[in-house]
């Protein structure tokens, strides 16, 4: 049981070597990245805490006409800097939760407490402050991305709409054309493709761009529901490290929700384990070969 995740894990390592090798090479150099313009993106080392970024207490989601509840009481914190697992097969409800997290859709009971505030029941026009705060990174790229806009305009769009209102830490408005170019840099993307439309762009290089967008507004954490999960391989390992490197650089805290137990193993330092929307089993990553381990996380491990 335990060598076959063991060796899902290490399916996966050498794609590092294989995608980014750019990422290695400017996390070594001064950490920040020069930009035209006189625009600077700055990806040093963040100094991190154990402050909790995301609280969630009891959520509860029940769709109409529906038997069971899609989530039922969850409950976990999210520290400052983290990357959380949540890992369950199909079905299971991850989704659901991504969504109420976000205010996608609203949770019937629980609280979601972000920078202090409950904003479970917050109305529309008092949610704007803390959109900024928390993004999210789709499974799909393609269907993230309006057809109809170039790069440049998507990257831009989550600015204009919040960021405006924040001062940025680590990014640096000086013009459009600039700040595009930082993004495009912070995720190791030609700046020639702003110009471009997502269906002349690759799967993997339209994941990065939904990427961009998201850390473009500095949030204090992103929502990562299945993000490789339509990339081949080869771009599942390169988007991956990626994420990791851009957690370490600006301070960001994940929570990262897959079926694959190899990548939220590799990527995560906690992980929860959820079966028909509740949450079975919760551990330290070095801890997912233990024998006190859930048996539905036993059942995950031994079909993977």
């Amino acid at each position: 049981m335990k060598n076959t995740v063991q060796e899902a894990i290490k399916r996966l390592d050498p794609l590092e070597e294989a995608g980014m090798q750019v990422g290695r090479a400017a996390s070594a150099g001064t950490g920040a990245g020069a930009c035209e313009d006189g625009a600077t993106a700055t990806v040093g080392q963040v100094s991190l805490d154990s402050q909790v970024v995301l609280r969630v207490e009891q959520l509860t989601r029940t769709y109409a006409g529906a038997e069971h509840p899609a989530i039922q009481d969850i409950s976990f914190g999210l520290n400052r800097g983290e990357c959380l697992g949540l890992v369950g097969e199909s079905g299971c409800g991850k989704s659901t939760l991504a969504r109420c997290l976000l205010r996608i859709e609203d949770a019937d009971q629980g609280l979601i407490q972000l920078g202090g505030q409950d904003i479970a029941r917050l109305r529309s026009r008092h949610l704007r402050p803390y959109r900024r705060r928390i993004q999210i990174v789709f499974q799909n790229p393609s269907a993230a991305l309006n057809p109809k806009l170039t790069i440049g305009a998507s990257l831009i769009d989550p600015y204009e709409q919040l960021g405006r209102e924040a001062k940025l830490s680590h990014f640096t408005y000086t013009s459009k054309e600039a700040y595009i170019r930082q993004l495009l840099e912070a995720v190791e993307l030609p700046r020639e493709l702003g110009d471009r439309y997502p269906h002349e762009l690759s799967g993997g290089q339209r994941q990065r761009v939904t990427i961009a967008r998201a850390i473009s507004i500095e949030p204090d954490v992103i929502v990562l529901d299945e993000p490789t999960a339509s990339l081949d391989v080869i771009s599942q390992g390169a988007v991956l490290q990626l994420l990791t490197d851009l957690r370490t650089s600006l301070g960001l805290s994940y929570l990262f929700i897959s079926h694959d137990l190899a990548a939220v193993h590799r990527m995560s330092q906690h992980i929860m384990v959820m079966q028909s929307g509740r949450i079975v089993d919760r551990f330290g990553s070095e801890a997912l070969f233990s024998e006190e381990r859930h048996p539905y996380t036993k059942e995950l491990i031994s079909i993977f």
